[in-house]
């Protein structure tokens, strides 16, 4: 192996094995959209567009609820979320809209 201590990565886009800090690179370039197509940044505000049942919380999000001060992730179909009720909170962004 050449001098890196790279960890490999399979890309199923384009069914090759790249490095994990090239597609790390990639993924931070991707824009994160919400449900409408607006470009999501770390800090926004969002509200819920439907009611989500949280597994293991045991309680449901209201439609309408705003969530402040998110945090993108590696998955662009994914944001971290703040809320009082629960901890660790992640969303898809089909169901968030930027307010």
């Amino acid at each position: 192996m050449s001098g890196g201590d790279d960890d490999y990565v399979y890309d199923e886009v384009t069914g090759e094995w790249r490095p994990a800090s090239e597609l790390a690179a990639a993924a931070s370039n991707a824009e994160v959209r919400d449900a409408a197509g607006n470009v999501l940044k770390d800090g926004d505000s969002v509200t819920l567009i439907k009611d989500l049942k949280v597994k293991g919380a045991n309680q449901t999000l209201k439609q309408g609820t705003v969530i402040k001060s998110i945090r993108l992730t590696d998955n662009p179909d994914e944001i971290d979320c703040r809320h009082e009720a629960i901890k660790g909170l992640v969303l898809r962004t089909e169901f968030v809209r930027k307010r």
